[in-house]
């Protein structure tokens, strides 16, 4: 049953109908309500009061849900909210101070009530109305059921969380509990939805250059919140106890060099996603101890079994996935001889990438078109990476640009067919959100540059864990190209691609990166993981260690070294 769109039970209805008498003024009611569960302003105001009565009195009761999407809201459990106050009572946490900043429906809160015989203050804070009358009505139903556990005073908040100022919370010296389960989606994903439960947008993290304007400017909300309670109350007494994704956790501990927050025992502790929320994401339990010197390594543990599984964060001035294994192939962990370089980038799929259909192209809205063949190139993405030696594929790409920013009018006059279809279908690159296209040429692309019209290319995917470099290939004496998903060197001589495919592969470096990348990010491996492999330690390593190299690969790696070809043609765009 639901009122004002929260759940209550039959058993609310019943109490609250049998006390109609003790309703009949805000100050009455809310004095008696507080007596029973110490939520202070029960009712916030008088038309909120008279609303109530009214739909207990016609007994008015609507089923609705609404969207949660725009919220990011993935309610916790009960069973999950228990747990996670089980685990931090035995780890001796007794808080007399507790918030939760995104309380939803109170599950978190009610999970404290029951165990946290110490609370003197909770603060609940929630952006969605429904919710807030859905944790009022479970807090009153728990203590009209048991009398005889802590009545804390109890403030259920309805405001946005981004515009809430907790500083101003009267904490005192109290022993703190930050507790709950912030949104789990970007700042680009309420974009799409036109969420207005947003940050002010701001460059928090300091991004220079394109990282502040594309993918690196997206962000957790999540994240954002953590950062902002961290910044709040780092000095205040107390713990963070916090569901997020687990890519939050990673990114707050590389900025923790920066930030330098008053946080130690810092710990991931992962959960099952699928299990508690039917969500296919990787997410944890992220605990720290506020107010102590700050540390600046994370211990991985399972939450359910208390297996460790890792030690990582910053050691040795490196930002490293397993400290054990970076010890023994940290040697290697220095600067690439080589550029490397991110495939490019058109966020135009539908057009720009087509496939054969007869004796013409289809593309991606089956719109079937004739093209002249010379700005057509093969196309290879992250999932076709996954052959030692590539010499196909599967899309066909239009290559617009030789280099960014190249002025397009040559298409028309050149290439009649091409100008014709991609001047049909303007409309798409002219709706294209990036501001990286604004100003520039019409159907540019971005990604472009002498580096990728080399004919042989060693490729790794940066969304998949595994770490096997590919060796590509050309069609008819014609690079294939890369989607911005994958990473590469490009090479005009084959010879200096196989020893350079060969020393990646190599036990050195596949150990090396196996320290250092977090396989549960969603881009796992990338530019500048790649940019930390020393290729000439690793070499000499292998050299010194194995008979990997007969003496024709030593003089393949020698006069690469000295010719230093992938370096003299490439721009450094990205």
């Amino acid at each position: 049953m639901t009122i004002f769109e929260a759940t209550i039970s039959t058993f609310l209805i019943d109490f609250f109908q049998s006390n109609l008498n003790k309703l009949n003024s805000l100050k009455k009611a809310n004095t008696y309500l507080k007596e029973i569960c110490g939520i202070k302003s029960f009712f916030a105001n008088t038309e909120n009061l008279s609303n109530f009565q009214k739909a207990i009195d016609e007994y008015v009761l609507i089923s609705q849900e609404s969207n949660r999407r725009a919220y990011g809201d993935f309610q916790t459990n009960d069973d999950l909210t228990v747990a996670i106050s089980k685990h931090l009572l035995n780890e001796g946490i007794s808080p007399e101070f507790l918030i939760e900043p995104t309380c939803g429906k109170g599950n978190f809160i009610i999970a404290a009530l029951k165990r946290f015989s110490t609370l003197k203050k909770i603060v609940g804070i929630e952006i969605y109305f429904p919710y807030i009358w859905e944790t009022k009505f479970k807090i009153l139903e728990l203590f009209l059921n048991k009398k005889n556990i802590c009545k804390p005073e109890i403030e259920i908040i309805h405001s946005d969380i981004f515009d809430f100022n907790l500083s101003k919370l009267p904490i005192n010296n109290k022993n703190l509990l930050i507790i709950g389960n912030p949104p789990w989606v970007t700042n680009s994903e309420l974009g799409v939805l036109n969420s207005k439960n947003l940050p002010q947008k701001s460059n928090f993290k300091k991004h220079k250059g394109l990282d502040a304007i594309t993918g690196k400017g997206n962000f957790d909300i999540a994240e954002f919140i953590t950062l902002q309670l961290l910044k709040t109350f780092d000095k205040f007494n107390g713990n963070l106890a916090f569901l997020v994704k687990s890519s939050v956790v990673k990114n707050i501990l590389f900025e923790q060099k920066r930030n330098v927050f008053n946080m130690a025992d810092i710990q991931k502790m992962n959960i099952d996603a699928k299990k508690e929320f039917n969500v296919s994401v990787d997410a944890c339990l992220f605990l720290a101890r506020l107010n102590n010197t700050a540390e600046y390594t994370c211990e991985e543990i399972n939450f359910y079994s208390k297996e460790k599984k890792t030690n990582f964060g910053w050691h040795k001035n490196k930002f490293v996935y397993s400290i054990s294994n970076y010890n023994k192939t940290e040697n290697i962990d220095g600067k690439s001889p080589f550029v490397w370089r991110q495939g490019m980038k058109h966020d135009c799929s539908k057009i720009m990438e087509i496939e054969r259909f007869n004796e013409n192209f289809i593309n991606g809205f089956k719109q079937e078109t004739a093209l002249e063949k010379d700005l057509l190139y093969g196309l290879l993405k992250s999932s076709d990476l996954k052959y030692e030696t590539i010499d196909f594929y599967r899309k066909t790409t239009i290559v617009t640009q030789k280099k960014v920013g190249q002025d397009t009018s040559y298409i028309k006059e050149k290439y009649p067919l091409t100008y014709e279809y991609l001047n049909m279908n303007r409309a798409y690159f002219d709706r294209r959100k990036s501001s990286i296209y604004k100003g520039k040429p019409p159907f540019s692309i971005f990604g472009i540059g002498d580096y990728s019209f080399t004919k042989y290319k060693i490729a790794i995917s940066g969304m998949y864990k595994r770490t096997t470099f590919s060796l590509v290939l050309p069609e008819n004496d014609k690079p294939l190209m890369l989607d911005d998903t994958c990473y590469f060197i490009g090479f005009d001589n084959i010879k200096f691609a196989k020893i350079i495919q060969k020393i990646l592969n190599s036990y050195v470096v596949q150990n090396f990166l196996k320290a250092i990348i977090f396989p549960e990010a969603k881009r796992p491996i990338t530019k500048d993981i790649l940019m930390r492999i020393d290729i000439e330690k690793a070499y000499h390593i292998i050299l010194s260690d194995t008979d990997l190299f007969n003496k024709k690969d030593r003089q393949n790696f020698a006069d690469l070294i000295e010719t230093k070809e992938p370096n003299s043609k490439q721009m450094t765009l990205f």
